[in-house]
């Protein structure tokens, strides 16, 4: 089954994505606090319910005034403060004394600012410039945004400022998809369980909480699953284990050697396998299945293999199925600090270090190795073939600790 396997081409890797996220699981809406909804993408289009501000607003603490009584003298009638507002109207030769995001009073239409000017008692002299415009300093009502106006799209991510923002339009909460149920299988004889002592032919299992750790950069609820032996049966019943998860990604065996036990052991399970092998490098012998509405994403066992696949599969499809807009990664461009060696036949992405203009390639590209990836903030795109580049050529990049999107 393997051999007649292997002569199926690879699949480039934005087909292999594009099939991907077609199969990412529908979850169901659910109505969150909004404050609560940090990582989460929008099920819906989120309209204002109010004005911000609702009416001319002070942004800066001073006078306010008419511009037509300039240059003064003025006498202080009063005061407007960030929730109490004066309550009458400026009329001529009069001021109010007014604090930041304080209502503008009826009748006044220029704010002067304190260092401008100075009090004595109730009388006002203008000391400094007065505003240029002289409504320089006045927030018109609806600066910000209207009733009724569009804040924000469905499939927006909802970061910090989102969330204020839906906040100030009126809303305590929002529609957003709930949390991806995600296990996370390792399997292989070589692998110890955390604080297991070792023996000589194994290694402790970190590519588990490694990619659990890079899932928990969106709303996920993670099960553990390993390490699982080589052995069919075992693969099997793990998988089954999983049976109520969304998403079941497997760390190790999707490959063609002997103890390579992930493809037969989905299929035993009742799996139907979408695709096998991507053109990448690290990666190529990443697989995809299904289990009725479950998807099966088998990434291999070399840990920056693994982590880069999960970077590019793993991310996108949680993002999908959480409702991203736009689920899969975006690279910025930087330039090279170093020359960049030709390509070879596949696409690669060379674990790299970003200083905010230029690109390092780590010496290590190894994909048994995890200190370069510990090393590495980003990674550098190499398409299949590409010549050699030198210090300064632009490259496409993606940033590691945002999941490479904004």
């Amino acid at each position: 089954m393997n051999d007649v396997a292997v002569k199926v081409p690879p699949l480039p890797l934005r087909t292999a994505q594009e099939r991907l996220m077609w199969l990412a699981p529908a979850l169901p809406v659910e109505h969150r606090a909004a404050g609560e909804c940090m990582g989460y993408f929008l099920a819906n289009p989120v309209t204002a319910h109010r004005t911000q501000p609702d009416a001319p607003s002070s942004a800066m603490d001073g006078y306010a005034m008419r511009a037509a009584d300039l240059p003064g003298p003025w006498r202080v009638i009063g005061e407007s403060a960030a929730g109490h507002p004066h309550a009458g109207t400026v009329g001529a030769g009069e001021a109010v004394r007014i604090s930041t995001g304080a209502i503008v009073p009826d009748g006044a239409d220029m704010v002067l600012l304190q260092e401008d000017c100075v009090r004595d008692g109730e009388r006002l002299t203008l000391t400094g410039t007065p505003p240029s415009p002289t409504g320089r300093h006045i927030r018109p009502a609806a600066m910000d945004f209207a009733a009724d106006d569009p804040l924000l799209a469905p499939g927006t991510r909802l970061g910090a400022a989102q969330i204020a923002l839906a906040i100030a339009g009126g809303h305590q909460y929002l529609r957003v998809r709930r949390p991806v149920n995600l296990a996370i299988i390792d399997s292989g004889d070589e692998l110890a369980g955390p604080g297991k002592p070792l023996k000589p032919h194994q290694i402790p299992a970190s590519n588990g909480p490694m990619l659990a750790a890079l899932a928990s950069l969106c709303p996920v609820r993670v099960t553990r699953i390993g390490p699982v032996p080589d052995r069919l049966e075992d693969v099997v019943a793990a998988l089954d284990q999983a049976g109520k998860a969304d998403i079941i990604v497997t760390s190790g065996g999707a490959s063609v050697g002997d103890h390579d036990l992930v493809r037969p052991a989905l299929e035993a399970a009742g799996a139907k396998i979408d695709f096998w092998r991507v053109a990448i490098k690290p990666g190529k012998p990443l697989l995809v299945g299904r289990r009725g509405t479950q998807v099966i994403l088998g990434l291999p066992g070399n840990p920056a293999s693994a982590f880069v696949t999960g970077f590019l599969f793993m991310l996108p499809l949680l993002r999908a199925a959480l409702g991203a807009a736009d689920p899969l990664p975006r690279p910025i461009t930087a330039r090279l600090a170093e020359p960049m060696p030709a390509g070879g036949s596949r696409m690669e992405f060379l674990r790299a270090r970003w200083d905010g203009a230029a690109v390092t390639l780590d010496p290590l590209q190894d994909s048994g190795a995890l200190t370069p990836l510990a090393r590495a903030n980003a990674l550098v795109l190499r398409d299949a073939g590409a010549p050699a580049a030198p210090a300064g050529t632009d490259v496409p990049v993606y940033l590691l600790e945002t999941g490479g999107i904004a």
